[in-house]
C-alpha cells in the first residue's frame, strides 16, 4: 500500500507523502521511548509510502534526530525530512529559552546535520519564534543554509500571520507547521487564510488532540507515569476537562463506528479533508498506530460526513488551553 502525495508550497514547493511521520514520542515526552521500535516504525512508514519524516533537535534532546538519522541512513533519497531548531536545550534535557539568532541559526543546521547523518535537511523549521530576534535576521540566516545547499525548503513553526507575512518576504516559505485537530481550530480565522493567500503548506502537528482523539485514553490514569500529559502542561488532560473532552471523543467514535473506521482515522480524516495543502504528521512509536492511521487516508469523507463532525464537535467546544505555558506561541 502506498500513500499519495500532497504538494507544501507553491513559491517554494515540496512534494511530500499526504501523511506524514512525527517522530518526537519515540525519544520523549509520550511516555518511555524504544529506539529500536521507533527505528521499527520508520521502515515500516517508508514500506508504506509515509515518507515525510518530522523531528527536532530538541527532542530528546538530540537523541530523536540520531534514531532517524539512523533509520533512514539506507534509504535517504526516500525520504522528505525535515527537522527544526530555535527550542535550546541542554544535555541534561534543561530548557534554555528560544534563539533566534543568525549564529544560532548556522550553529543548530550544522550540529543537525550531523547527528541526522545527511547533507541537506528538506524542510528546516524554525520551532517557536524568537521575541528578541527580529524575524527578517533569522530568516536571512536561514536563506544562506539554502544557498549553501545544507537546506532545500524553509518553514515556520508557530508563528503569527504578521510574522508569516515578514519571513516570507525575506525568503518563500514553504509550510508553517502548527497545531491543529478537531480539537484545535484558532488557526482557522487568520493564519490558515494567511498561509493560503502567500502560498504556504500547512503541517498538522497533533492532529489527533495529542492521542486523545484515538480513543485509546480513558483516564488520566491510563497515560504512562513518566507521559507528560499526566502534568498541568496540558490542561485539556487534567480533571473536569478531561471528562469533558472524553465526552467530546465519544461522540467522534460512535460517527466512526457508523463509517467503518476508527476515531482516530475520523479525526485524522477530518484534518485531510481541510485541503490538498494540508498533510497531517501524527505522532506514534508503533507500527500497529501508524498502520491504522494510514488507514485514514482510505476514509472518504462526504459534505454530510462533515457537517455530522462539525456538529458533534463544534468549535471551541474543548475544554482547557492547548498548553498550561503559552508564552511560548508567536501571536
Amino acid at each position: 500500500m502506498t500513500t499519495s502525495t500532497r504538494t507544501l508550497g507553491t513559491v517554494s514547493p515540496l512534494t511530500v507523502s499526504a501523511l506524514g511521520l512525527g517522530c518526537m514520542g519515540m525519544s520523549e515526552f509520550y511516555g518511555t521511548g524504544d529506539e529500536q521500535a521507533g527505528i521499527d516504525t520508520i521502515h515500516r512508514a517508508l514500506d508504506l509510502g509515509v515518507t515525510f519524516l518530522d523531528t527536532a533537535d530538541m527532542y530528546g534532546p538530540f537523541t530523536n534526530e540520531r534514531l532517524v538519522g539512523t533509520a533512514i541512513s539506507s534509504r535517504r533519497e526516500q525520504v522528505q525530512l525535515a527537522t527544526k531548531f530555535g527550542n535550546v536545550r541542554g544535555e541534561d534535557g534543561s530548557r534554555l529559552g528560544i534563539d533566534g539568532s543568525p549564529e544560532y541559526v548556522r550553529r543548530a543546521c550544522d550540529a543537525s546535520l550531523e547527528r541526522l547523518g545527511v547533507d541537506h535537511i528538506d524542510l528546516y523549521y524554525q520551532h517557536r519564534v524568537d521575541p528578541q530576534v527580529p524575524i527578517e535576521e533569522t530568516l536571512g540566516a536561514m536563506k544562506e543554509l539554502v544557498d549553501a545547499g545544507k537546506v532545500i525548503h524553509l518553514g515556520l513553526s508557530e508563528a503569527s500571520a504578521e510574522t508569516i507575512r515578514r519571513a516570507h518576504a525575506v525568503h518563500p516559505v514553504t509550510a508553517l507547521q502548527t497545531e491543529y485537530s478537531l480539537f484545535t481550530r484558532d488557526l482557522e480565522d487568520e493564519i490558515l487564510p494567511t498561509v493560503r493567500e502567500l502560498g504556504i503548506g500547512l503541517v498538522p502537528y497533533s492532529p489527533l488532540g495529542r492521542g486523545i482523539l484515538t480513543g485509546a485514553i480513558s483516564s488520566h490514569s491510563s497515560l504512562e507515569e513518566k507521559d507528560s500529559r499526566r502534568t498541568g502542561y496540558f490542561p485539556r488532560f487534567q480533571g473536569e476537562a478531561l471528562e469533558a473532552n472524553l465526552a467530546l471523543v465519544a461522540k467522534v467514535r460512535e460517527l466512526a463506528d457508523e463509517k467503518g473506521c476508527t476515531a482516530g482515522q475520523l479525526a485524522l480524516a477530518w484534518v485531510l479533508a481541510q485541503g490538498d495543502d494540508v498533510v497531517p504528521i501524527p505522532g506514534t512509536k508503533r507500527v500497529r498506530y501508524l498502520e491504522e492511521n494510514v488507514g485514514a487516508l482510505d476514509v472518504e469523507l462526504t459534505p454530510r460526513d462533515l457537517a455530522a463532525i462539525e456538529e458533534a464537535v463544534p468549535r471551541g467546544a474543548v475544554v482547557g488551553e492547548r498548553y498550561g505555558d503559552m508564552s511560548t506561541i508567536d501571536r
